[in-house]
C-alpha cells in the first residue's frame, strides 16, 4: 500500500448529485463524477485489509484493495485491467449497483465511512474508455457455435465471455435494442443508454452476433441448431395487485412507465391514448423499492403535480439496525435521489380497492399491524381498520416480479440471471452469466 493511514485522514467523500432544480428538467445522469485528484484520495482510502470482506460481499469476487492501490497511484490502466478479470462490464455496475462491497468494508462496519468502490470502479471504467485501454479482443474461434436468448445483463455477460472462450455466439433479442432491463427498466437518469451502446459496440466488433426483434418461442428447436443456448430472459411477469378496481383507466405496471419514457427518449412515438404520463397527475407508487424510486424520479421529470409513495412492510430504521448486523445485508431506510427531489413515503398500508369512475380518481388504504407467527417464518399481517383515501389519478404498481416457471429443456440448454433466481441485482445477474459461461466450456469440452 502507498498510504496505509489514509482511512485515519482523509473522509469519505462521494461525488453526490446535480442540484435538484437542474436535474428534473432532463433525463440526463443526476450523479456528479470527483476530480482526479479526489478520486485518487478516495482510493487511498483502502486499507487492503488482512481479512477484505469486499471480495466476499461481491457476487463477482472484485479485487477492490488491489484495484483501489493501482488508481490511488495513478495507475488507470493496471486499475481497469485488475477490474475488468472479474467484471465485464464495470461501466454498469458502476452506476446501478448497491455496492454490497461497501457494506463489507471494514470502514463501514467501524465508521460507518466506507471507501467509495462503486464510485471509484465507474471512474476507472470511465477513465478506460477515454485513454484507450477498452481494446478489440479476436478470440481463436473453435467452431462451436452457442445461442443466448436475452440481452439483459446475465446474457450479455454469458455472451461476451463464451466469445472470448472462442466460440461463435449468438444473442437473440426479443426488444429493438440491447439490455433488458438495463435499457427498458433503469430511466436514463441513472444509466444514460448510450452506455450501453458504446459496450454493445464493443461487443460486436469482437464477434458477437446480435438479432433484435425476435423472439424465441421454440427453445427446443434452437436447441437443435446450436450447441448449447442459455436462456436469459429475466422475470417478465411483475407482479400484479388485484383488488376491486384494478380495471379502471391510469393504472399501470411501473415497466409500463418506465420502459415508454426510456423509448420516448430514444426517439420511438406513442399515440396520445398510448402514452403514459405523469404530467399534470397527483401519482401513487405501490411499493417502496429501487422501482418505485425509478417511477418517483421518472414522474417527476415528466411533471406530475404530486408524489406519493406507500409500502406495506415498517418502515426501515434510520442509520443503523441492531438487528440486522453483519454479515447481514443492513436494512435501513434508503433515500434515492428520487427521493431528494419531493414524495411524501408512508409505511404499513394496504391496498384495499381503486376508486373512480372509468379512470382512478383515489385509492382506499388501510393501516397494517404485523405480528409474529406463532409457527415461525413471515410475521402474520393484520388489518388495522384504520381507512382512508389516497387521491390518485395515476397509480404506478412496483412490487416486484414473479419468478418464471420453466418446463424441462434439453441437457444442452442452461438457466442464468433472474430467469433462473427471480428478481436480483445487476452485478448478481452478471456473475450468473459468467456461471452460465462456464458450465457451457465444460459441458461442450465432455460431450
Amino acid at each position: 500500500m502507498g498510504n496505509p493511514k489514509a482511512f485515519l485522514t482523509i473522509p469519505r467523500k462521494e461525488a453526490g448529485y446535480r442540484p435538484v432544480h437542474d436535474r428534473i428538467h432532463d433525463f440526463g445522469e443526476v450523479e456528479q463524477t470527483l476530480n482526479t485528484r479526489d478520486r485518487q484520495e478516495q482510493a487511498s482510502r483502502c486499507m487492503d485489509c488482512g481479512v477484505p470482506f469486499c471480495h466476499w460481499a461481491c457476487p463477482l469476487g472484485n479485487k477492490g484493495p488491489e484495484w483501489n492501490d493501482a488508481l490511488y497511484h495513478g495507475e488507470w490502466e493496471t486499475a481497469y485491467k485488475l477490474l475488468k478479470k472479474t467484471n465485464p462490464f464495470p461501466e454498469f455496475t458502476g452506476r446501478v449497483c448497491p455496492a454490497l462491497c461497501e457494506k463489507a468494508c471494514v470502514l463501514y462496519l467501524t465508521t460507518g465511512e466506507a471507501v467509495t468502490n462503486r464510485e471509484n470502479e465507474c471512474a476507472i471504467a470511465e477513465r478506460a474508455y477515454l485513454e484507450g485501454y477498452v481494446t478489440i479482443d479476436s478470440p481463436k474461434r473453435n467452431g462451436k457455435q452457442v445461442a443466448v436468448i436475452g440481452s439483459g445483463p446475465a446474457g450479455l455477460a454469458a455472451a461476451n465471455s463464451l466469445n472470448h472462450m472462442g466460440y461463435d455466439v449468438t444473442v437473440f433479442e426479443k426488444n429493438e435494442a440491447a439490455g433488458g432491463l438495463l435499457r427498458y427498466g433503469i430511466p436514463n437518469f441513472k444509466l444514460n443508454k448510450e452506455i450501453i451502446d458504446r459496450r454493445i459496440n464493443v461487443m460486436e466488433q469482437e464477434g458477437v452476433k446480435f438479432v433484435y426483434g425476435q423472439a424465441i418461442d421454440d427453445v427446443t428447436a434452437l436447441a437443435q441448431q446450436f450447441a448449447a443456448v442459455i436462456l436469459a430472459t429475466g422475470t417478465p411477469t411483475a407482479r400484479d395487485l388485484q383488488v376491486p378496481g384494478r380495471d379502471l383507466k391510469g393504472i399501470h405496471l411501473a415497466l409500463d412507465l418506465l420502459g415508454q419514457q426510456n423509448r420516448v427518449l430514444a426517439g420511438m412515438e406513442f399515440k396520445k391514448e398510448e402514452r403514459v404520463t405523469a404530467k399534470g397527475k397527483d401519482v401513487l407508487v405501490i411499493g417502496g423499492g429501487d422501482t418505485g424510486s425509478d417511477c418517483i424520479g421518472t414522474a417527476h421529470r415528466q411533471g406530475c403535480k404530486s408524489m406519493t409513495q406507500i409500502e406495506i412492510m415498517p418502515k426501515p430504521p434510520v442509520g443503523h439496525d441492531t438487528k440486522s448486523t453483519w454479515p447481514n445485508w443492513p436494512v435501513i431506510l434508503k433515500t434515492t435521489s428520487s427521493h431528494e427531489e419531493g414524495c411524501t413515503r408512508r409505511w404499513l398500508l394496504n391496498t384495499n380497492r381503486f376508486i373512480g369512475n372509468g379512470h382512478v380518481k383515489g385509492v382506499e388504504v388501510e393501516g397494517v399491524i404485523w405480528e409474529p407467527n406463532p409457527d415461525g417464518g413471515r410475521p402474520v399481517m393484520k388489518l388495522d381498520g384504520n381507512k382512508e383515501i389516497i387521491k390518485a389519478d395515476l397509480v404506478l404498481l412496483a412490487m416486484g416480479f414473479l419468478k418464471p416457471e420453466h418446463p424441462e429443456y434439453p441437457e444442452n440448454v442452461l438457466l442464468c440471471g433472474d430467469a433462473a433466481s427471480g428478481a436480483s441485482l445487476v452485478v448478481k445477474a452478471i456473475a450468473s452469466g459468467l456461471d452460465a459461461a462456464k458450465k457451457v466450456q465444460t459441458y461442450l469440452t465432455q460431450i
